[in-house]
């Protein structure tokens, strides 16, 4: 039996209970708890930029302990100056008008593609476009305070802009990036440690790049709702996204404001009501620099020597699952990261990996000749 000492290894349908996720979210931020805060607002916290320059060690341990066990987001007012995001946007609307051009689909992870204008690797384009605008931006010190305060002194930033325009719908609820964008039919097969670790592996950020007041459908926030242990089963079920959709908070933002909230908080970008605001974040998408091979392999290579045996033990009768195991040990089992322009996750969260590329290709019984093929193409949709 499960207890607080030996927590269950795995979580499945028991730890989906919407009474308890009532429970872990329905209580109220104390703001004495966080003497930095300005305010409290709708239950998210609310910083001042300035507070930035004062105690940086303490200040950055309350924001630690605003994303683990508090409400899950922060707020800094004025993160950004007007200046730096006013050019920072003259870059983006150029970006997007020139990918305009280019004839691209552009996949979502929940738009329609077309809908919104998103521009896929923002942090790059822009350091090549526009490299001293880049540097302006990412000298932010609110920004590197938040990031190392929950990744630590080294990190990876990337970024994505999505512009909603009038009318652009909501999204769906959900948790992000790592075990958020996993498959719902896998998440079981994660044991629960890896669970509680994933929201450890990244931070979500978003720089309001306009004017967002609530009918302009800023981000829809679920304050506690990180805390909820089987929450990564749970956000696709229809009471949960119910509960939701009856229960959850947005904030208006102005122009330079910059919300960090955990991955695992239940959020989604809300409708654009508005006649004419185009919604325009940058959103920031921070990862851990630890979640790395220690080796360099040449996992392509490896597949294409080992392709002919797998069809061989594929022919022979082999159990299905030693040729897959096979399969994991040596081919790339990530979509990420990828080339989100040419290689987009259209009609899933995530593009598909080098590990289904090779089990689709036993399944169709493909030679080597044709393999070589899908994986050359797989490849340079991958590459910049």
């Amino acid at each position: 039996m499960a207890t607080s000492l030996h927590p269950a290894a795995w979580l499945g349908e028991a730890d989906c209970d919407l009474g308890e996720f009532r429970a872990c979210v329905e209580q109220q931020t104390d703001p004495a708890d966080y003497p930095h805060a300005a305010e409290v607002r709708s239950n998210v916290l609310v910083y001042a930029a300035e507070a930035v320059s004062g105690d940086r060690r303490a200040l950055q341990a309350e924001v630690i302990r605003a994303l683990t066990d508090g409400p899950g987001v922060v707020v800094f007012t004025g993160a950004f100056s007007g200046e730096v995001v006013t050019k920072a946007n003259d870059a983006f609307f150029a970006i997007v008008e020139h990918e305009r051009g280019d004839d691209r689909t552009a996949g979502d992870h929940f738009g329609a593609p077309g809908a919104n204008d998103r521009i896929w690797n923002a942090a790059q384009k822009l350091a090549l476009r526009d490299p001293q605008t880049y540097a302006d931006y990412y000298a932010n010190d609110t920004l590197a305070l938040v990031c190392q305060a929950w990744l630590g002194p080294r990190y990876q930033v990337t970024s994505q802009v999505n512009t909603v325009n009038p009318g652009g719908a909501a999204q769906v609820p959900h948790r992000d990036y790592h075990l958020g964008f996993v498959p719902v039919e896998q998440l079981e097969q994660y044991p629960a440690h890896l669970h509680r670790m994933s929201p450890a592996l990244t931070l979500q950020g978003a720089v309001a790049h306009c004017d967002m007041p609530i009918d302009s459908g800023p981000t829809m926030l679920l304050p506690f709702s990180q805390r909820f242990a089987g929450g990564y089963l749970a956000f696709h079920r229809p009471e949960f996204i119910d509960y939701f959709a009856r229960h959850h908070v947005q904030i208006p933002l102005s122009t330079g404001d910059a919300v960090f909230f955990n991955p695992a908080l239940y959020h989604g970008a809300g409708a654009n009501v508005s006649r004419d605001i185009r919604r325009i974040a940058n959103l920031l998408q921070v990862s851990s620099p630890f979640g790395r091979a220690m080796e360099v392999l040449d996992r392509t290579a490896m597949v294409r020597a080992v392709y002919p045996a797998l069809r061989r033990m594929r022919a022979a009768g082999r159990p299905t699952h030693e040729v897959r195991n096979v399969v994991v040990a040596t081919a790339e089992g990530y979509a990420f990261p990828t080339n989100l322009d040419s290689d987009p996750p259209v009609g899933s969260l995530a593009p598909r990996s080098q590990v289904d590329i090779v089990i689709d290709a036993l399944h169709e019984d493909l030679t080597d000749e044709q393999l070589e093929s899908a994986l050359n193409d797989h490849h340079d949709r991958r590459m910049p």
